[in-house]
């Protein structure tokens, strides 16, 4: 026996509810296929990230490259004397 044909399903499938239900699929399954891409794909994120830390990187070398180079002024000002120039206290 087919249960497509059974009375009990033939009822079921003639019901609002179903037809309503597939309806609402097709409509789904339109959109799905039919609308454009949304946001970003995996391969982007890896993108953005990417240039972010990279960006990142060269501002943390630039800093460290400023503060390296002020340490050396203070450490040559220390070693120097760098007070008072006129000699006295």
């Amino acid at each position: 026996m087919n249960l497509l044909r059974s009375p009990l399903v033939a009822g079921l499938l003639r019901s609002p509810m179903v037809d309503y239900l597939i309806v609402m699929l097709q409509v789904r399954l339109h959109r799905a296929r039919t609308a454009p891409t949304r946001g970003a794909s995996a391969v982007e994120w890896v993108i953005i990230t990417a240039i972010i830390a990279g960006v990142a990187l060269g501002l943390a070398t630039l800093i460290q490259s400023l503060v390296r180079q002020k340490q050396a002024e203070i450490q040559t000002g220390f070693n120097t004397g760098g007070g008072a120039k006129d000699g006295g206290e």
